[in-house]
């Protein structure tokens, strides 16, 4: 007995000193030399078992600048922590205009989220995309400012893998054998950005409803949505209201048109529903579509044309969105103003054009038929949507995209265009060798919300099929979680 005792107490002393070690290794970290950089923090974080991912392992998290101003952090999990590191790395992206660093990890969601990867034992790595702002709907940072620009386009995610790669190396002795990427919105058009700038930085690549066409979509579309919405009064044609009046009739004529009754339109494309039983007529007083509301909605669908007839940015708000409006398109009461108009005038204020016309700028007074060929040098620097990724596919390169068919926000036929594009530029089968793409009915934007048909974020693992897919080779059937 004795000699047990003490055999067990020799084995907790050399644990001790390995967790010390450890410690010691991680703390050390703060003094590590960057190249273009510095480390600012670096400490131990305690096992947790009661947050939103459930079990973390202990992990030494660490807080680092890349010059000029992208702020990186880096959880590496403890050497002698449960899970152990498995030897790979998982790197996320941000939501709208970033700058909050690790905002993802509070919500609980997977989106732009390090928590999934932690769990994994992956050594996780984000950053703020190179600036400080007072909400992801803020770009007042970009005002003339390139560089921070330059950062949020592309240059943060790069920096980030570089700092990421320094400190794994320095706190395990060795690289990581497989580093992926996950992002959602701004983060997809981050993801998909990356495999065109760098072909080999990432083995594998999650973009969730990739915002890959800032200017078409955020400055182009939006702006022209807005126009459409708005009443020249201050107030806007299509309320909350109006929303749930349309998409009940919505759901009534398309929800079955695919073979199944659940509460979702299949394929927007699938159904064009008449509307005309909700016109208003004189005398009534029952809820229903005045000329107006009705001439907006068909702006709406169809979405932005020129004078000449020419779509200037692919499909309309898709039927079958009308529960997600009240956040994003109508406001969800009135006088509330939407998401989309603040997306739009920030990034055309700060973030669109060769001189920035700043605070005060309302999308309103967008030129549809001038401006966007102003926007040529933004596209240069921002966008994800070049659809030859040879290189990507002959690195060895595997891509999940996946899109709910129910965002009003990033409008999905982009992402579908897009996949299109891949397959007439480097063949089918390459195609299908690299990208793996999901169309998902009745999700919102990146499954924030849960509209009728219930589906969310939560019922969605595409880590897990990404991680099949290396494995196996095989790309894909679902995402759906627990497959």
């Amino acid at each position: 007995m004795l000699g047990g005792a003490i055999a067990l107490a020799m084995a907790n002393a050399a644990a001790a000193q390995d967790a010390s070690t450890g410690d010691e290794t991680c703390t050390a970290l703060t003094n590590l030399a960057l190249d273009g950089g510095h480390v600012s923090s670096a400490r131990v974080v305690p096992a947790s078992s009661d947050g939103p991912y459930g079990a973390l392992p202990a992990y030494c998290e660490v807080r680092a600048h890349a010059r000029p101003a992208i702020s990186v952090e880096v959880r590496l999990p403890m050497p002698e922590a449960e899970p152990a590191w498995n030897g790979q790395l998982y790197q996320t992206g941000c939501g709208g205009f970033c700058g909050i660093l690790g905002r993802a990890d509070a919500g609980g969601g997977f989106i732009n989220a390090m928590g999934p990867g932690l769990a994994r034992g992956y050594a996780t790595a984000t950053s703020d995309s190179g600036h400080h702002g007072l909400s992801v709907l803020d770009a007042s940072w970009a005002q003339e400012n390139p560089q921070a620009e330059r950062d949020w386009g592309w240059r943060s995610v790069s920096e980030t893998n570089r700092v990421a790669g320094v400190l794994i190396d320095a706190f395990y002795g060795n690289a990581a054998d497989t580093s992926l990427f996950q992002g959602c919105s701004t983060g997809g058009r981050m993801a998909m950005r990356a495999a065109l700038k760098d072909p080999t930085m990432f083995d594998g690549i999650i973009a969730g409803a990739p915002a890959m066409d800032y200017p078409g979509l955020v400055g182009t579309k939006m702006a022209y949505l807005v126009q459409a919405n708005d009443a020249g009064d201050g107030t806007r044609h299509l309320g909350a209201d109006d929303a749930a009046l349309i998409g009940e009739a919505v759901l009534a004529q398309c929800d079955a048109v695919d073979g199944t009754e659940d509460n979702a339109v299949g394929d927007p494309a699938s159904c064009t529903p008449d509307l005309t039983a909700l016109a208003c007529e004189a005398g009534s007083d029952e809820a229903c579509l005045t000329e107006a509301e009705i001439a907006a909605l068909d702006i709406w669908r169809e979405g932005p044309r020129n004078a000449a007839g020419e779509q200037l940015y692919p499909g309309g708000v898709p039927v079958g969105s009308e529960a997600f409006w009240p956040l994003w398109m109508t406001g969800a009461e009135e006088g509330a103003t939407p998401l989309v108009e603040l997306f739009a005038a920030n990034f055309l204020a700060h973030m669109a054009f060769p001189e920035d016309p700043g605070v005060g700028y309302d999308p309103r007074s967008f030129d549809v038929e001038a401006d966007p060929a102003r926007m040529a040098a933004a596209a240069a620097t921002y966008n994800g949507d070049d659809p030859d990724i040879a290189a990507f596919h002959e690195a060895g390169g595997r891509m999940i995209v996946w899109h709910g068919w129910a965002d009003p926000l990033v409008t999905p036929q982009k992402t579908v265009d897009w996949y299109d594009a891949v397959g007439s530029t480097i063949g089918e089968d390459a195609r299908s060798e690299a990208v793996s793409l999901h169309m998902i009915p009745g999700l919102d934007h990146c499954g924030i919300q849960a509209g009728p048909a219930g589906v969310t974020q939560a019922d969605l693992d595409p880590l897990s099929a990404l991680e099949a897919w290396l494995e196996t080779g095989t790309p894909p059937e679902s995402l759906s979680a627990g497959q």
